[in-house]
């Protein structure tokens, strides 16, 4: 989808002294302005629609900070996972219980970074709004002690950097964003659209101004799991979601080529409104996708409660609590219960394997001993392919 105007529309080239060009973007909205019509107004409805319909199922979640966690977790893994670690949910989950072995990824230490970072933002913006200063803060928290800590976390480049593939030099990069000297301008004009920017729709505005950051890619390292996270930031700072339940990178790793080509249609020939089609379409998907899950989690709270009260008996009550913590941290194991419960080992060992046999929670290792536990149905709704419910 062209632009009238074409290149230049969202910045330009310039040749640097070196001989490589570097790409200086033009302050946001752009001019020509975004023409709300045909596919993009379509995108455009489907997507507040969709995202309205989140918003209200969040709501009948009895408890919706148990989705928003697991939420987060999502998220954390398939963020970092588009900047190459390895790190599955699973090993988040073993990581936070402290149950490490030989196989847990080196990577995990990221992921567990990106949820520090994300609760730390969210936290902030209570006193704080979407700006280069919450970014710098975000993106301390991001690198902290691991990948890419050497890379100044916290602080905006002051040396060139460059996006393509393993190998490339400036010379043969798929796109050089600004000189570091431009970078604090552009942000500062990047904070400026998003304080007084009011004639656009709120998802528009939030689409440009992922863009926009990764065009200006400000920081060394992290910039994609940075600018993934404003997007969840802003809409949580505008009030269009009440709980941080909307993630694209489950969408942005399936369109991975999309994506790329997307950013690039914008910067050589001003193409915002396609790309702004395509982050509403995954706006749309994404917000029916988690409202998806809302449902089948409170269908799951329902299954589970029945199977502990049928098969449990007089341990029902202890059996709820079990349940309610793997809520909250699905894998566990029976010393991990017997703390719960306040009670001994043998007791929360019986405990556990009543629920394994009523299909509650599930023994993750086959071992005799040092047996791990999981709530397999409820980490089953945030994997690509859900179990089924246990029978009620």
């Amino acid at each position: 989808m062209g632009t009238a105007s074409g290149a230049g529309r969202a910045g330009r080239y310039v040749r640097q002294l070196s001989g490589y060009r570097a790409f200086v973007p033009a302050p946001l909205p752009p001019q020509p302005a975004v023409r709300l019509e045909g596919e993009l107004a379509v995108a455009l409805s489907e997507a507040d629609r969709a995202l309205g319909r989140l918003a209200g199922a969040v709501q009948t979640i009895p408890d919706p900070d148990l989705f928003v966690m697991m939420y987060v977790r999502r998220e954390a893994v398939l963020s970092s996972q588009i900047e190459g670690t390895q790190s599955s949910l699973h090993d988040l989950l073993a990581a936070e219980a402290a149950l490490y072995d030989d196989t847990t990824p080196r990577d995990v230490a990221e992921v567990i970074n990106y949820v520090a970072a994300l609760r730390l933002g969210l936290q902030r913006l209570a006193e704080l709004p979407v700006s280069v200063r919450l970014m710098r803060e975000i993106h301390a928290r991001l690198l902290e002690g691991v990948r890419g800590s050497r890379l100044t976390p916290g602080e905006l480049r002051r040396s060139q950097n460059w996006i393509g593939p393993a190998g490339c030099t400036l010379a043969t990069a798929t796109f050089v964003p600004p000189t570091w000297e431009e970078v604090p301008v552009a942000l500062g004009q990047l904070e400026q659209f998003l304080h007084h920017e009011r004639a656009l729709p709120l998802l528009v505005r939030i689409g440009l101004a992922h863009a926009q950051f990764e065009t200006i890619h400000p920081f060394l390292d992290g910039n994609g799991r940075l600018g993934r996270l404003l997007i969840t930031f802003l809409l949580c700072e505008q009030g269009a979601l009440s709980h941080p339940v909307l993630y694209l990178s489950h969408y942005l790793k399936g369109h991975r080529a999309a994506y790329y080509e997307h950013l690039h249609a914008v910067r050589e020939h001003g193409d915002w409104e396609g790309w702004l089609t395509f982050f509403l379409s995954g706006v749309a998907a994404v917000s029916a996708e988690a409202a998806a899950t809302a449902g089948r989690i409170l269908a799951l709270c329902e299954a589970q409660r029945n199977a502990v009260n049928d098969h449990l008996g007089r341990a029902a009550a202890n059996g709820h609590r079990i349940l309610a913590a793997l809520y909250r941290r699905p894998l566990t194991t029976v010393s991990n219960l017997a703390a719960l419960l306040g009670c001994s080992f043998q007791t929360a060992n019986t405990l556990a394997r009543r629920l394994v046999e009523a299909d509650v929670i599930s023994e993750t290792t086959g071992y005799a001993r040092h047996r791990r536990y999981r709530n397999h149905h409820y980490i089953g709704l945030f994997t690509d392919d859900p179990p089924a419910h246990p029978a009620p």
